[in-house]
């Protein structure tokens, strides 16, 4: 079981813990993550340590890898975001695309249960763009 306990600082502030750790979240986004944001770092987040695993296994030798994940929101409340565009940006040798497309893809389609959550409400794609 994963147990936070979140706590009102003021206004829009809380902080939340877990297991010692603790992270600040804003509705104003001023002072922490706003809530809906969060989500999309967890999504980023969860891929991530999917494919650099999944990547280790592979022997694909890689650095300097970014997630940037972007979402559009509904206008009406709930307001809750329409589609999920991610980014994954790696460098690795270009013979290694296919591999990174892989990894990626069976971090989104089976083992990141962040992104079936959000799947089941919002599409989500992605591009990847390998660095030199």
């Amino acid at each position: 079981m994963t147990k936070t306990i979140t706590r009102w600082i003021k206004e829009h502030e809380f902080t939340s813990e877990l297991e010692g750790n603790t992270i600040n979240l804003d509705g104003a986004r001023l002072n922490g993550f706003g809530p809906k944001a969060l989500l999309l770092s967890g999504l980023a987040g969860c891929s991530g340590i999917d494919v650099v695993d999944i990547l280790e296994k592979m022997r694909v030798e890689f650095s300097d890898f970014e997630i940037d994940v972007e979402a559009d929101q509904t206008e009406e409340h709930p307001k809750v975001y329409k589609e999920i565009s991610i980014t994954y940006r790696i460098k690795t040798d270009i013979i290694n695309e296919e591999k990174v497309r892989k990894a990626i893809g069976l971090s989104l389609e089976k083992y990141c249960g962040v992104a079936a959550m959000l799947r089941k409400n919002s599409p989500i794609d992605y591009k990847l763009e390998i660095v030199k």
